[in-house]
Formats: structure tokens, C-alpha cells, sequence
């Protein structure tokens, strides 16, 4: 039996945020894995597509683009090309990250779920940890703005 997540991301310009996105995913995903694996993708493509944008405004990027990922599965399955039982149903596009990933345009790095920003828009969470998340992206409430 498959499912459906709510994923998304938020992409950073230094400390602001400028591209984000919490979907349903489209798709019925047979893992949770898979489900990861398919969001990263996804992810991978916003990427390319920012970097080209900035390009074209003329910005000199000075660091590579992070991937932060909380499923070090994800993160083994990019960087260790062997067939993995799991993953054999992951269709070859979403190898698109690992192409990203050799040719120096994406760097893929572990993040603990606790500290996760996307989670602020896409789980139900205490009141605290929210506002903790929408702090650390930058987001204030319009009440706060006012005071």
C-alpha cells in the first residue's frame, strides 16, 4: 500500500528566504525512502532552475548549493553507486541528484528532522517548535512585525 506526503523546501539566498514550496506529493510512493528520494529530486530541478536565474541577474555565487537532507538513505543511495534492494523500484530520472551531485553543482548534507526549516510547512508541530522554525527562516508573525 502506497501514499501520499506533504514534502517541500525552502532555498536560502544567504540568510533569506527565496524560493519555497509544501505540496502533496503527486505521486503514490511505495517507501518512505522513495518518497525522499522523489521530494530531493524535485528539489534538484529548483535548484538548476535558481542557479540559472542567478546567473542571469549577474550574481557570483561563492558557495556551492546545500541540500540539506534528514534520510541518510537518501543521502547512501547518491553516494554509493552499488543496487540497493530498497531502491530498485526508484525509476533512473531520480538519479538526476547523483548527476548533480559528480558534476559539483549540488552538495548533499545530513540535517537532524529536529532542525529541519521545511517542517515549519509541511507537519503538525507545538506551538514552540513553530515559532522556533518560522524564527530561524526568517518569518515573523504580523503582530510581532507591529510591535
Amino acid at each position: 500500500m502506497g501514499w501520499k506526503s506533504t514534502t517541500g523546501y525552502i532555498f536560502f539566498l544567504g540568510e533569506a528566504p527565496i524560493s519555497w514550496s509544501s505540496i502533496k506529493e503527486p505521486v503514490v510512493t511505495l517507501s518512505s525512502c522513495e518518497t525522499k528520494y522523489v521530494t530531493a529530486c524535485e528539489e534538484t530541478w529548483q535548484v538548476a532552475w535558481l542557479s540559472s536565474l542567478i546567473k542571469d541577474l549577474k550574481v557570483d555565487l561563492t558557495k556551492k548549493v546545500k541540500l540539506l537532507m534528514d534520510n541518510k538513505s537518501i543521502i547512501n543511495l547518491d553516494w554509493h553507486l552499488a543496487s540497493h534492494g530498497r531502491s530498485k523500484h526508484i525509476e533512473t530520472n531520480f538519479h538526476y541528484i547523483r548527476e548533480q551531485v559528480n558534476n559539483g553543482s549540488l552538495e548533499i548534507e545530513h540535517c537532524r528532522s529536529k532542525m529541519q526549516l521545511i517542517n515549519v510547512l509541511t507537519k503538525a508541530m507545538e506551538l514552540d517548535r513553530f515559532k522556533n522554525l518560522r524564527k530561524l527562516i526568517n518569518v515573523t508573525s504580523v503582530n510581532e512585525s507591529l510591535a
